[in-house]
C-alpha cells in the first residue's frame, strides 16, 4: 500500500489522469514557446541597450550619452541579462519536468522562477521607463532639462530596449499566469 501510495505521488499521468496528453502537450508547448520569447526579447534588450552610444559637440564641447552614465541603465542591463541567462536555464530545466513520470511538484518551482523573473523584470522596465521620461521630457520643477533633443539617436535606442524588455516582462507574466493556473488545477499535496 506504501508503495502504491509512492507511486502515486511520483508519477503525473497515474495522479491526474483527467489530464489529457494533449492538453499537457499544449502547456509545455505554451511554456517553451514564451520562454523562447522572454529569451529573445531580453537579448535583445541587451544587444540594443549595449550599442546606444551618442557623442555630440555643443559649444565646443564633446558630450557623450552612454548606457552606463544612468544607473537605471545599468540595472536595466543587468535585469536582461539575467532574465536571458535565467530563460535559457528554464528551458532547460522545462525539458527535464516535462518527462512524463516527473513530479508534478516541479512545476512549482518553475512558477516561483517565473515569478522571481516578472517581478525583476518590471523594476528594471520601471526604472529604465522613469529615466527615459526624464530624458526625454525633463523635469521643470527640479531643474532637469531634456537631453533627448540633443541626443535622438540614443534616446531611441534606449527607447527600443526598453519596449523589448516589456515584452520579457509579459512574456513572464504570460508564465506566471499559465503556472500558476496549471498548480490550481494540479494541487500539491
Amino acid at each position: 500500500m506504501a508503495t502504491e501510495t509512492a507511486k502515486a505521488q511520483n508519477s503525473f499521468p497515474e495522479k491526474f489522469p483527467a489530464v489529457s496528453s494533449q492538453a499537457r502537450r499544449r502547456f509545455l508547448i505554451a511554456q517553451a514557446s514564451l520562454r523562447a520569447s522572454a529569451l529573445v526579447s531580453a537579448l535583445v534588450a541587451l544587444a540594443v541597450l549595449v550599442t546606444s552610444d551618442e557623442t555630440i559637440v555643443l559649444f565646443g564641447i564633446k558630450f557623450r550619452a552612454y548606457y552606463s552614465y544612468a544607473s537605471a541603465f545599468r540595472f536595466l542591463l543587468g535585469a536582461d541579462a539575467v532574465v536571458g541567462g535565467f530563460s535559457l536555464l528554464s528551458l532547460i530545466l522545462l525539458r527535464f519536468i516535462s518527462r512524463s513520470g516527473s513530479n508534478p511538484r516541479n512545476y512549482f518551482f518553475l512558477f516561483l522562477h517565473d515569478l522571481a523573473m516578472m517581478v525583476l523584470m518590471i523594476s528594471a522596465c520601471a526604472a529604465g521607463t522613469a529615466i527615459g521620461n526624464v530624458g526625454r521630457y525633463g523635469e521643470e520643477k527640479m531643474g532637469w532639462v531634456a537631453l533627448c533633443n540633443r541626443v535622438t539617436k540614443f534616446c531611441n535606442q534606449v527607447m527600443v530596449s526598453v519596449v523589448f524588455s516589456y515584452l520579457a516582462f509579459f512574456c513572464y507574466l504570460a508564465l506566471t499566469i499559465t503556472s500558476a493556473n496549471n498548480l490550481s488545477s494540479h494541487p500539491l499535496e
